[in-house]
C-alpha cells in the first residue's frame, strides 16, 4: 500500500504538494481546529469517532480525514461514493477486518461524497460502524440531514466546514508562492484578482497558481500583473451546485429578498443564480410563486407581470430574455405585501384534511332534471344580481351544521385594503340581515 502521508512527488498537483502533513498547518476552519475547539480536542485526547465532514469543495475535507488516520495511527481506507459500489465496500471490510486480526491496527473508512452513495450502499457499512470495526469519516458538499441515513447520521459527529476566508487564501497564496512558484512576482492587483477567481476554495486557488506558472514560463515572464491574469485564465463562474444546498441557499436568499422588500438585494441574488448556471425558467417558476404567495391580492397585477416574465424569457431565450425576470423581480419587490391568500389557503387545507364529509346543501345543488326539483335542488336560492348591491345578504353557502370560519383576513395593504373594506361592509349587511330575522 502507497503511504498516504509521504511527500508528494514533485510532478503531483500543487495542491498535493501543499497539503498539510499536520494539524497546525492546516488553513481555515479555526473553529473546529483551533485550541480548545472540538476536531482539535478529539485529536488531543485520542478519542477517535465517526464523523461526517460538511462543506463546500476545497476546504479540508479530505486532508482533516487523513490527518485524524496518522493521528491514531490507523490504516486509511478511501472511497469515492462516484467510482466505488457495494463490491468496493465489502473489499474495505475485509482489509479492515486484516489489519484488527493480524496487525492488532484499527481503520478508518473514508468516503469521499458520501451523498451520492444510496441507502442501500450506505446500509452496506453500517453494522461494521455499529461493531466498532472501521471509523466512519464521510464528506459531502451537501446538508446531510437529506442525504445520508438517519441510522448512519446517528452514529456520526455531524462538523460543518466554512469556505476559506480572503484572508485565508491569502495566507496560502504565500505558502504557496514560498514553495513552488519562485521567480514569479505577482502584484496587489493579480494577488486579489485570483483569490476573488478561488471564490472561498483553497484547491482552486492553488490550481489557478498552476495555470499562471505555466502561463508565465510560456510567454517568459516573471512578473506577472492583472491583464496577464485576465488573459491567462478562463472567468469561471461562482461557486454553484445546481442542485445542491448552494443552489437552494440562493433561491432561499432571493425569496427572502422579495418578500423583505429589499430590490437591491433580490436583484443581486437573481444574478448570482443566473451566473452560477441557474435554469432561467426555474427562477421564473419561483418568482411566479412569490408572486402569489407573498403578494397576492395587494397587488394582483403582479402575478401578471411574473407570468409575462417568463412567456417573454421562452419567447427571447439567454441573455435577452433575463432582462425580464430582474423587471419581475424588481416589481415583486417593491410592490405591497401579503401573505393572506397563502394563509387562507393553507388554514383551508387544515380544515378539510380534519374535518368530515359534508354535503352540499340543498339550495346550492343545481336541478337540471324534474327529479332533482321535487327532491328540492335548487330550492330557495337566492340569486345574488337580483338583490341589493348584487349581494343576498344573510345568505349561507357552508355546508349545514358547519361552524362558521373565516379563512381569508385581507392585510390593510395595497388592493387587498380596499377588498378588506368591501368585505367588511357585506358583514354588516349580514348583520342587519340576521338581526331583522
Amino acid at each position: 500500500m502507497t503511504d498516504l502521508f509521504s511527500a508528494a512527488p514533485s510532478g503531483a498537483p500543487l495542491a498535493e504538494r501543499l497539503r498539510p502533513q499536520t494539524l497546525d498547518e492546516v488553513i481555515g476552519q479555526s473553529h473546529l481546529l483551533g485550541p480548545g475547539k472540538p476536531l482539535r480536542l478529539a485529536f488531543e485526547s485520542k478519542k477517535l469517532h465517526s464523523m461526517i465532514l460538511w462543506g463546500p469543495p476545497g476546504v479540508g475535507k479530505t486532508t482533516i480525514a487523513r490527518l485524524t488516520a496518522l493521528a491514531f495511527d490507523a490504516d486509511f481506507i478511501a472511497l469515492s461514493a462516484v467510482l466505488s459500489g457495494v463490491k468496493d465496500i465489502r473489499e474495505a471490510i475485509d482489509r479492515a477486518q486484516l489489519n484488527l486480526q493480524q496487525y492488532g491496527r484499527h481503520t478508518i473508512l473514508f468516503v469521499d461524497e458520501v451523498h451520492r452513495f444510496n441507502k442501500s450502499q450506505q446500509d452496506a457499512f453500517l453494522p461494521f460502524v455499529e461493531q466498532g470495526l472501521v471509523t466512519f469519516i464521510g464528506a459531502t458538499t451537501e446538508n446531510p440531514s437529506f442525504e445520508v441515513n438517519s441510522a448512519l447520521l446517528s452514529r456520526a459527529q455531524v462538523y460543518v466546514l466554512q469556505s476559506l476566508s480572503e484572508q485565508e487564501l491569502a495566507q496560502l497564496f504565500e505558502r504557496a508562492a514560498g514553495i513552488a512558484l519562485h521567480g514569479l512576482i505577482f502584484d496587489d492587483a493579480a494577488k486579489c484578482l485570483l483569490i476573488g477567481y478561488a471564490d472561498g476554495d483553497a484547491r482552486r486557488l492553488l490550481n489557478l497558481l498552476e495555470q499562471m506558472k505555466t502561463a508565465a514560463e510560456t510567454g517568459h515572464v516573471e512578473q506577472i500583473d492583472e491583464t496577464l491574469v485576465r488573459n491567462a485564465l478562463a472567468r469561471s463562474g461562482r461557486r454553484f451546485d445546481k442542485g445542491g444546498e448552494e443552489f437552494y441557499d440562493q433561491i432561499s436568499a432571493l425569496h427572502k429578498s422579495v418578500r423583505g422588500s429589499n430590490p437591491d438585494a433580490a436583484l443581486y441574488w437573481l444574478v448570482r443564480m443566473l451566473d452560477g448556471g441557474a435554469d432561467p425558467l426555474y427562477l421564473g417558476r419561483r418568482i411566479i410563486r412569490m408572486a402569489t404567495e407573498d403578494i397576492g391580492l395587494a397587488d394582483p397585477r403582479a402575478l401578471r407581470l411574473a407570468l409575462d416574465a417568463v412567456e417573454t424569457y421562452e419567447r427571447l431565450g439567454s441573455p435577452e430574455g433575463e432582462l425580464t425576470l430582474a423587471q419581475a423581480v424588481l416589481y415583486l419587490a417593491c410592490a405591497p405585501k401579503s401573505n393572506a391568500a397563502y394563509v387562507a389557503y393553507n388554514n383551508a387545507r387544515a380544515f378539510v384534511k380534519n374535518d368530515k364529509s359534508r354535503g352540499v346543501p340543498l339550495h346550492l345543488r343545481n336541478a337540471p332534471t324534474k327529479l332533482m326539483k321535487e327532491l328540492g335542488y335548487g330550492h330557495a336560492y337566492r340569486y345574488a344580481h337580483d338583490e341589493s348591491e348584487a349581494y343576498a345578504a344573510g345568505e349561507d353557502y357552508f355546508p349545514e351544521e358547519m361552524p362558521r370560519v373565516e379563512f381569508y383576513q385581507p392585510s390593510p395593504r395595497g388592493l387587498e385594503g380596499k377588498i378588506g373594506e368591501r368585505l367588511a361592509h357585506l358583514r354588516e349587511l349580514d348583520a342587519k340581515t340576521k338581526n331583522r330575522k
